[in-house]
């Protein structure tokens, strides 16, 4: 992994909840960190769901080693937003992490 190669700044978050005053379940993602990455499509297929025409992108985002990432997360990358598929660790010699992210689009 060359450093020139990371040039997207992203957002790593996690999904919390908490209750509302009515004791109705409110999801809520914080920043865990913001890290510079590379952010790679993959491949991309269209789907016909509920009348409308649905894009699901696969994109791998490649960034230095973070410990405690997992498929629970997402990235944030502009006003885009990345489902985490799966977390790579290279070799697993903690050095580089890739992500196997999942980015769904719908033609509302």
């Amino acid at each position: 992994m060359k450093i020139g190669t990371l040039r997207h700044r992203v957002k790593i978050q996690t999904y919390t909840a908490f209750r509302d005053s009515f004791g109705a379940e409110e999801p809520e993602w914080t920043d865990v960190a913001t890290v510079w990455a590379s952010v790679t499509p993959i491949s991309g297929k269209e789907y016909f769901a509920s009348a409308q025409i649905n894009a699901e992108l696969t994109t791998k985002i490649t960034m230095r080693y973070l410990c405690g990432i997992t498929p629970n997360m997402r990235v944030v990358f502009d006003e885009r937003i990345f489902q985490i598929v799966s977390v790579i660790n290279y070799e697993e010699r903690n050095v580089e992490l890739s992500l196997l992210c999942k980015e769904s689009v719908s033609d509302g």
